[in-house]
This record gives structure tokens, C-alpha cells and sequence, in this order.
């Protein structure tokens, strides 16, 4: 090799470095309008910090995963699942998409499932699970008045600032104030790692997948562009799981019902241009992220978080428009770097 080859490259490489770095992009997104975030109605005294520059998602300072991850990989060009016909007849290719988050309340609470960002100096509480086995043991820095998801499942998100650290809980309650809670099961996630669960776990989510970062959040639509895969639910699973899942269930249970874990996306073909501004982000994330089966429930729900921000008529009526015919699976093997991590290729 000659080496003196490769000084005046890497300072011509440099400098290009330099100039694209001071140089300010042509279409610079503009920074989301957080003055009248009506999101704090959810999220009490906290400012997010939400951005999608430089690959994955940021949230409160904390990436959502790194850059790599599959959950913030693009699947537009990848090939189309060989049981594609079969798992969009099982969930329903005639039936419309259902958004389940928006604003207000619906039976006494919100809509969608809420999350809590706490600072790093968040006092931990003692946390008990009736599946242990499969949780990582607490304590929890669950705060005072946590914010849990309405309905059966009552699960607790807490991102922690500064550490990083993801608390996800399913079926949580507790009798003494928050002084200590009892669960179905909790998981930790490092999100600045691409590390999965033990495989055969699961987590607050049936896949074994972290739910966070598969949540539409409203503060992601006025920066232009959704930069992640979004969780979604079917009735029934065919009793395995896919990379990066980590965990299957039996019941329900039907052969044609594609795994836990596999990946759908709107077809390219789809025309979106006569869908709200609000949708079309949405939409666009649906094509390039698509959105992943991550536990059981009413067919084709996408799951979010609630906002007041949201218009519930709106969200409903165009989600309508959507049916399971308009999406196909996706073979995402190709991106596995291995399958105990969630890197992607």
C-alpha cells in the first residue's frame, strides 16, 4: 500500500467533512411548534426533546434506539413476504385500519397508551411480577401519579432522562399510593443498545418487543416525518415468533395468522396525496418503516399515544380508508446482522 497516498485523501476528506457539516441542508426541517403542546396535558412539566436528524428518532435527549436499529430501519425495497396473500386475508384485507390513540377520552380515559419521562434522580419503588421468570426485577422509578394506558392491559412507559433507561410494565396496579407495585411483567431497555430480550421472553408487549418507540406520537407530525416502524395488533398469531421479536403466544391461535414480530408496509402504489397533511406523515412512515405485529388484539389497530392535539373524527375516517388489502408482508431476514441483536443492516 502506499501510504502517502493517503494523506492528502483523508485531508481532502476532511475538509468536505467540515464544509457539509457548516453547510445548512436545502430542505431543513423546520423544528416542531411545542408552545401550545397540548401533549403536556400527558407528559405534566416535561419539554420534549423529539427529533429524527442523524437516523432514529430522539426523545427527551434519549435516542429510541440507535440509528441501526430495525425498529428505525426502512423497509421500501425490500421484498415482499413469500405468505404476504395469506396473513393479509387471515387479518382482514377488506377491513380499515383503526387508529387506537387520539385525544380526549373515551370510557373514562385516554385514548392510547400514555408514557412517563422521568429525570435521572427519580426515586425507585419496589415492583412485583406474576410472570418473573420472564421480567427484569425491579425496584422501578415509577413517579408519584404515573401515567398508565386505560383499559385491560394498564401498562406503564417510563423513559428516564439521562440514564437512558426504558421501564416498560404490563398490567400494573398498586394499593398503597405508588408506594409499591404488582405486574405482569416488566422489561429494561438500554436504548442506546441494540440489545433484545432473552429470546423466548416476552415484555409489557407479547412479542417481547419494547413499546416506545413503536408509538405514533403527535409531536413526530409537525417535524414532517415519522422515522420509525409502529406497532400494531392482530387477533391471532400462528403460534411463532420472527426476528426481532423475542416471544410467541398460542391463544389465540390460527395457522394462516402471520408471527409475532412480522412487518407489513403500505404499498408503494398507494395513493396518499388526498389524505390530510397529518395523515400523509403517517402514511409515509407506513411505506418506508411499516408497522409490526407486537401483540394480540382487534385486527389492524395501530398503536400511539394520546394528544390532545389529535382530532379523533379525522384520525377515524381516514384511518377507515386504509384497508389490510392496501398493505403486503415483508421478508426483512436479509437485514439481520444476528439474531440476538436488533441491529440492521
Amino acid at each position: 500500500m502506499n501510504y502517502r497516498l493517503l494523506i492528502p485523501v483523508g485531508c481532502i476528506a476532511l475538509a468536505l467533512m467540515i464544509l457539509l457539516t457548516l453547510t445548512p441542508p436545502l430542505h431543513a426541517t423546520p423544528a416542531p411548534n411545542l408552545t401550545a403542546a397540548s401533549s403536556m396535558l400527558y407528559l405534566p412539566l416535561i419539554t420534549l426533546n423529539v427529533s429524527t436528524r442523524g437516523g432514529g428518532p430522539i426523545l427527551a435527549g434519549c435516542p429510541l434506539f440507535p440509528a441501526d436499529n430495525i425498529w428505525n430501519a426502512r423497509i421500501d425495497a425490500l421484498p415482499v413476504h413469500p405468505q404476504s396473500n395469506t396473513y393479509i386475508t387471515f387479518i382482514g384485507a377488506s377491513t380499515g385500519l383503526h387508529p387506537d390513540f387520539g385525544s380526549g377520552t373515551w370510557n373514562g380515559g385516554p385514548i392510547g397508551i400514555p408514557f412517563n419521562i422521568v429525570p435521572s434522580t427519580q426515586a425507585n419503588v419496589p415492583i412485583s411480577f406474576y410472570y418473573p421468570d420472564e421480567s427484569d426485577p425491579g425496584p422501578y422509578p415509577i413517579p408519584p401519579g404515573a401515567l398508565i394506558e386505560w383499559g385491560s392491559d394498564h401498562h406503564i412507559l417510563i423513559l428516564q432522562q439521562g440514564t437512558c433507561l426504558l421501564y416498560e410494565v404490563y398490567d400494573a396496579s398498586t394499593s398503597n399510593s405508588g408506594a409499591s407495585w404488582i405486574a405482569g411483567s416488566g422489561a429494561k431497555w438500554t436504548l442506546n443498545l441494540n440489545a433484545l430480550r432473552t429470546a423466548g421472553w416476552t415484555s409489557a408487549d407479547a412479542a417481547g418487543l419494547a413499546m416506545l418507540p413503536g408509538l405514533v406520537r403527535y409531536d413526530e407530525v409537525p417535524a414532517g416525518e415519522i422515522k420509525h416502524a409502529i406497532r400494531f395488533t392482530v387477533r391471532a398469531t400462528n403460534g411463532t415468533y420472527t426476528w426481532h421479536a423475542r416471544h410467541l403466544t398460542f391463544s389465540p391461535y390460527n395457522v394462516n395468522a402471520p408471527p409475532m414480530g412480522q412487518r407489513f408496509r403500505l404499498k408503494s402504489s398507494f395513493n396518499i396525496s388526498t389524505f390530510s397533511p397529518q395523515l400523509q406523515v403517517i402514511l409515509t412512515a407506513f411505506k418506508r418503516y411499516g408497522i409490526i405485529v407486537a401483540d394480540n388484539g382487534s385486527d389492524w389497530y395501530i398503536g400511539g399515544a394520546p394528544d390532545a392535539r389529535w382530532n379523533d373524527d379525522g384520525l377515524v375516517n381516514e384511518f377507515r380508508r386504509v384497508h389490510g388489502s392496501d398493505f403486503e408482508a415483508v421478508d426483512v431476514s436479509s437485514l439481520m446482522v444476528n439474531p440476538n441483536s436488533g441491529q440492521a443492516r
